[in-house]
């Protein structure tokens, strides 16, 4: 198997693969998860095919979205988008609901940020998520992400209010 992204001793951040397709479709699929999503279930021979190109992808491509596996205990738990535009990386996170509310999340995406850091020279990044999203707020708040701004959007067809958040790039200690 490929090295890690990142990982500690619970969480493991790795390529997608196409022998994750049934954890990946049992999760995609429940409609809990994808309420706030952006993305569409699948059939799994186009979730095989997007799990296949996620593997070898390049990341942090400019304008390019680009999937990562979020691991636990040696099985895909969720996935994570990350998507690079000048000097800021958006990231949006996707749990299964067994893994969440016990830590999984948090410590994807801090291991995510370091891997940003590590990787490109942004400067911030950025989350957004519905208003009626409280764990995903809940999430970036608790990983140190701070409110930046609310706007008026429209959802799957439905009003919401969208709200973002930012991570500036930690300055190096004098």
């Amino acid at each position: 198997m490929p090295d890690p992204l990142a990982s500690t001793a619970d969480v493991v951040l790795r390529r997608l693969r196409p022998d994750d397709l049934p954890e990946f479709q049992a999760y995609r699929r429940d409609p809990e998860v994808a309420r706030y999503q952006s993305w569409t279930p699948m059939d799994d021979g186009t979730a095989r095919a997007f799990l296949a190109h996620a593997a070898t992808a390049p990341l942090f491509e400019d304008g390019q979205w680009s999937q990562i596996g979020i691991a636990s205990q040696g099985r895909l738990v969720g996935d994570m988008g990350l998507c690079r535009s000048g000097e800021a990386v958006e990231v949006g996170i996707t749990l299964a609901r067994p893994a969440q509310g016990h830590g999984t999340g948090r410590i994807a995406m801090e291991l995510a940020f370091g891997l940003i850091w590590a990787r490109t020279g942004a400067n911030r990044i950025i989350g957004i998520t519905d208003a009626r999203n409280a764990p995903s707020i809940r999430l970036m708040e608790a990983c140190g992400m701070v409110f930046v701004s609310r706007d008026d959007a429209v959802f799957n067809g439905e009003d919401c209010v969208e709200l973002t958040y930012a991570l500036p790039r930690p300055q190096p200690a004098p």
